[in-house]
C-alpha cells in the first residue's frame, strides 16, 4: 500500500516523532536505544515513545522487525519517497506560470513609472 502523505505530514508534526525520525535516519536501532535517546531529548516515558513510534509506524515512515525479543526500526523508503514526490508536485504547481506573469506585470508597471518620470511628463500618458 502506498504511504498517504497526509498521515506523513500529521506524524511529522511533533517534535518528538521528528526526533525519533532523526536517530533511525542515521541507521536501524532497537526500541531500547530510541526510547533511551527520546528520554534525554525530553522528558518522556517509555509508554508515550512507544505511542510515538506506532504513529510513525501507521504514517508509513518506520518498518519494524523481530530480532529475537528486540523490535528493530529503520526508515521506509516509500514514505520518504511518497513525501518528496508530493513536495516535488508543488513546483509544477498550475499556479507557478500566472504568478510569474503577475511578477512580469509588476516589473512591466514600476518601468513604466520610472520611464513617466524620467520624461518629466507623468500626466500624458493618460491625456
Amino acid at each position: 500500500m502506498e504511504p498517504d502523505p497526509a498521515g506523513i505530514f500529521d506524524a511529522l508534526g511533533d517534535p518528538v516523532r521528528r526526533f525519533i525520525l532523526e536517530l533511525v535516519g542515521a541507521g536501524e536501532l532497537p526500541a531500547g536505544a530510541i526510547v533511551a535517546a527520546a528520554q534525554g531529548f525530553t522528558s518522556i516515558s517509555q509508554p508515550g515513545v512507544s505511542q510515538h513510534l506506532k504513529v510513525l509506524r501507521e504514517a508509513g515512515l518506520l518498518s519494524v522487525r523481530a530480532e529475537g525479543n528486540r523490535r528493530i526500526y529503520a526508515i521506509d523508503p516509500l514514505a520518504t519517497a511518497a513525501a518528496r514526490d508530493w513536495l516535488a508536485a508543488l513546483s509544477t504547481h498550475p499556479f507557478a506560470q500566472p504568478l510569474d506573469a503577475l511578477a512580469t506585470e509588476i516589473a512591466r508597471g514600476k518601468r513604466e513609472r520610472r520611464g513617466d518620470r524620467s520624461t518629466g511628463d507623468a500626466g500624458s500618458r493618460y491625456a
